[in-house]
C-alpha cells in the first residue's frame, strides 16, 4: 500500500500566540510557548515545519502526557489535533488507516459495534493516535499483545529534511523503529496503518479479586495471565507492609451484544483546594475503595468503558489535585526484585503522601518495537502524588533510588522530573535515538535529560 494522498489545501498552517493554554495532563511543569502552529491539513505540516520558531517545535495532539514530554518550553508546538480523518478501512483485516489526530475513542465509536477493537489502549481513550504512536503506550493486555507500536504496521512521517517519509518494519525500519516511542520528536507523524483486532461483543466478562499481600497479587497474575486477556491491579498504598489491593481481569464477551456507553457523568468544574487531598482523605478513600470492591459481586458482564475507562466518566478528574497539579510516577522493576516494591510502598507511606490511584501490573515478554519503549519484562507500578513542592520532588528522588538499585526504569510519558542520570540508566540505548531527531523538532524533556550529556 503506498502513502495516501493528502487532502489538498493552499492554505498554510495557522500561527498563534496565546490563544489557550497548552498544558500536560499533570499540569507540572506550566510553561509558557512562543508560537502555536495549527495545522488542519497534511500538506500543512511542510510550511509549519520549515517556519519553526527559533529553537524548534514540537508535535502536540492532546496533552494527555503526564509531564512535558508534550511540552516545549519558550518554543513551539505544532497542533495536530485537526488531522483527525479515517482514510482507508480495510474491512476484511481490519487494517485501518488514518491521520495523526484520530483519537483512540473515534476509532471506538466507528469500529467497535462494527466488531472491530483497539489491540492495545491505554487507561484513558482520548489519546490521539500519534501520542499512542509516540508514547508506545501499554494498556492491561501487555502479556498478551504487548505495546500498541506493536501493532503499527505503517507510518507517514513528515520530516523537515525528507518531506513525507513512508515506514515500516521492512521499508525504512530505522526510522519506524526511532518514531515509535520515539517522543515526536523523529519527524510529524500525519498517518498511520493500525491492526485492530476482533470481536464479538462490545462487553466485557469482568473479575474482581482482592488481595492482601504481594505475593497473592503474583499468584493471582500466575493463575490470570494464561486465562485472561486483560489484567491489572489497583494497591492500597496505605497498607504498608499487608500491600493489599484488588486485582481486575477480564475477557471480551463471546456473546454477542451492545450495552449504552455509561458517558461522562460528572465534571470537575474547578481546581480542589490543596487541603482537600491529605493523608486522612486519602487513606479514607482507599479504606472504602478496597472495602467496596471486596464486598460487591465480583464478577459481572460490564460495557467495555467501565472497565477500560472508569476515570473517562469524570471530565476534568485532573483538577481533584489542585492548582499545582500532580505527578505520575511509573516504574518497572524485573519480577526477581518483588521486594523493592515493598520498599516502595513502605517510603510513600511513611512520607504520608500515598497515592489513591496505585496500579499495579506485570509486563509480558513480547519486545517492544521502539528505541525509547518503556515496558520490559517486570512488574510495573504507578502511582499519582499532589504537587506540594519540595517534599513531593524529595520522596520522588528517594523513589528513584530504588527504581536505580534494582535495575529498573521510568517511563518518560509520565515524568515531569528525573534526572539525565536516570534517564540514561532507563534507556541505555538512548543516544541510538539522537541520528534520528528531526532538526526542526525539540521538547522540553528531552533537553533535560538528554542534551549536552
Amino acid at each position: 500500500m503506498s502513502a495516501p494522498s493528502p487532502a489538498i489545501s493552499g492554505a498554510q498552517g495557522r500561527a498563534t500566540k496565546g490563544s489557550r493554554e497548552y498544558t500536560s495532563w499533570g499540569r507540572y511543569p506550566r510553561v509558557q510557548h512562543s508560537v502555536i502552529r495549527h495545522v488542519n491539513w497534511i500538506d500543512q505540516l511542510a510550511p509549519a515545519m520549515l517556519e519553526a520558531a527559533e529553537g524548534g517545535l514540537l508535535p502536540y495532539g492532546l496533552g494527555r502526557s503526564y509531564g512535558d514530554s508534550c511540552l516545549n518550553e519558550g518554543r513551539g508546538l505544532i497542533d495536530c489535533s485537526r488531522l483527525n480523518r479515517i482514510l482507508s478501512f480495510t474491512p476484511e483485516s481490519g487494517l485501518v488507516v488514518c491521520e495523526v489526530g484520530v483519537t483512540l475513542a473515534d476509532i471506538l465509536d466507528v469500529f467497535a459495534t462494527k466488531g472491530w477493537f483497539l489491540p492495545v489502549t491505554p487507561g484513558t481513550r482520548f489519546v490521539t493516535v500519534g501520542g499512542a504512536i509516540a508514547n508506545d503506550v501499554h494498556g492491561k493486555n501487555h502479556h498478551r499483545a504487548g505495546t500498541f507500536g506493536c501493532h503499527v504496521r505503517k507510518l507517514g512521517v513528515y520530516r523537515s529534511d525528507y518531506g513525507l517519509v513512508e515506514c515500516s518494519p521492512e521499508v525504512n525500519g530505522d526510522l519506524f523503529t526511532a518514531t515509535i516511542g520515539g517522543l515526536g520528536l523523529t519527524g510529524v507523524i500525519a498517518w498511520a496503518e493500525i491492526q485492530l483486532k476482533p470481536i464479538r461483543s462490545t462487553m466485557i466478562e469482568a473479575e474482581t479479586l482482592p488481595f492482601h499481600s504481594l505475593d497473592d497479587f503474583l499468584a493471582l497474575s500466575n493463575e490470570s495471565d494464561p486465562k485472561f486477556e486483560y489484567t491489572v491491579a489497583w494497591i492500597d498504598c496505605f497498607s504498608r507492609m499487608h500491600a493489599r489491593g484488588l486485582f481486575f481481569r477480564g475477557n471480551h464477551s463471546t456473546v454477542p451484544g451492545r450495552a449504552s456507553s455509561p458517558g461522562a457523568r460528572l465534571s470537575v468544574p474547578f481546581a480542589f483546594p490543596e487541603w482537600f487531598l491529605n493523608r486522612g482523605t486519602m487513606r479514607l478513600f482507599n479504606t472504602a475503595y478496597y472495602a467496596w470492591h471486596s464486598f460487591r459481586k465480583s464478577r459481572s458482564v460490564i460495557p467495555y468503558e467501565s472497565f477500560f475507562y472508569p476515570l473517562d466518566s469524570i471530565r476534568r478528574w485532573d483538577l481533584i489535585y489542585g492548582k499545582r497539579g500532580f505527578l505520575q510516577y511509573q516504574c518497572v522493576i524485573p519480577e526477581t526484585r518483588v521486594a523493592a516494591f515493598q520498599e516502595l510502598l513502605d517510603l510513600v507511606s511513611r512520607a504520608g503522601m500515598g497515592s489513591f490511584l496505585g496500579v499495579m501490573k506485570r509486563f509480558g515478554s513480547m519486545p517492544s518495537p521502539g528505541i525509547l519503549s518503556f515496558p520490559r519484562p517486570g512488574l510495573t507500578l504507578s502511582l499519582d502524588f499532589p504537587m506540594r513542592g519540595e517534599g513531593t520532588l524529595q520522596l520522588l528522588n528517594a523513589l528513584d533510588r530504588v527504581v536505580r538499585d534494582n535495575g529498573g526504569a521510568l517511563y518518560p510519558a509520565k515524568d515531569a522530573r528525573m534526572s539525565a542520570a536516570m534517564f540514561h540508566t532507563s534507556f541505555p540505548e538512548w543516544r541510538s535515538l539522537r541520528r534520528y531527531i528531526d532538526p526542526k523538532l525539540s521538547s522540553s524533556f528531552w533537553r533535560r535529560v538528554a542534551v549536552g550529556a
